[in-house]
C-alpha cells in the first residue's frame, strides 16, 4: 500500500476515541523493519515537529519556543501509529487522550502558569 503523506497524513486533526481533538499531526518518525524497509512508526504533533519539518527561520523560531516551554528540547508528542484506528477527514485514534502523554508545551503551561491561578484545580478539562 503506498501512502502519500501529504494528502493523507500532515496536518490532518488528531482526534481521540471520544472525540477529543488532540491536535494535528505535523510530522512522522519512520522506522526500519527487519528486511531494512522504512515504514511510519509514529505521527508527531507539536511545536517542535512542526518547526523542523518547516525549517528556515520560522521553523527555528517554532523550535526555540518550543524548547523555552519544555523541560526536554522541543520534544514533540509522539502517538504510535498502532493507535491510529482509521484515516479518514481525520485521525481517528484508538486511545483517549487520557491514555496518552501529554505534549510537553501543554505540560510545562499547566505546571507554570495555570495551575497557579486560584481555582484552576475546580476547571474541567
Amino acid at each position: 500500500m503506498r501512502v502519500q503523506l501529504g494528502r493523507q497524513l500532515l496536518d490532518r486533526q488528531i482526534v481521540d476515541a471520544d472525540g477529543v481533538l488532540l491536535g494535528k499531526v505535523d510530522d512522522v518518525e519512520f522506522a526500519v523493519d527487519e528486511r531494512g524497509l522504512p515504514y511510519v512508526a509514529y505521527l508527531l504533533t507539536g511545536q517542535g515537529a512542526l518547526g523542523r519539518r518547516i525549517g528556515g527561520r520560522v521553523g527555528r523560531l517554532l523550535v526555540a519556543l518550543a524548547d523555552r516551554f519544555t523541560e526536554e528540547a522541543s520534544a514533540p508528542l509522539r502517538i504510535p501509529l498502532r493507535q491510529v484506528a482509521r484515516i479518514d477527514s481525520a485521525v481517528r485514534l484508538r486511545a483517549r487522550a487520557d491514555e496518552l502523554p501529554r505534549p510537553p508545551v501543554e505540560t510545562w503551561l499547566r505546571r507554570h502558569l495555570i495551575d497557579r491561578i486560584p481555582g484552576a484545580d475546580r476547571a474541567s478539562g
